[in-house]
């Protein structure tokens, strides 16, 4: 019972983190989606850890830990780049980024 509930959080996160990443134009929101939908497979990697009585989803969702900080310094960096360039942080506005 324990697991679903971890579960269903963990489909709840992901669904607001991928909205965020989709509806919000704002660089900083975006990584703070990514972050959420990174959290919520944090959370489907312990629950299912818990669920086949293993260390493998532990030792996952620490990996998927260190690379998101990873992530986030890169980001911040870009995000801190491009305002110091653009005085704003909207992607709409980034032509660059355009294909």
């Amino acid at each position: 019972m324990l697991q679903a509930n971890f579960l269903l959080l963990a489909a709840v996160l992901f669904c607001i983190g991928v909205y965020g990443v989709i509806a919000r134009r704002n660089a900083v929101m975006v990584l703070m989606s990514i972050e959420l939908i990174l959290n919520s497979v944090n959370l489907n990697f312990i629950a299912f850890a818990l669920m086949n009585q293993n260390i493998d989803g532990h030792v996952f969702a620490l990996f998927v830990i260190a690379i998101a900080a990873a992530e986030v310094g890169v980001g911040l960096a870009m995000v801190l780049l491009i305002y110091r360039n653009r005085k704003s942080i909207a992607l709409d506005e980034l032509s660059e980024m355009k294909g």
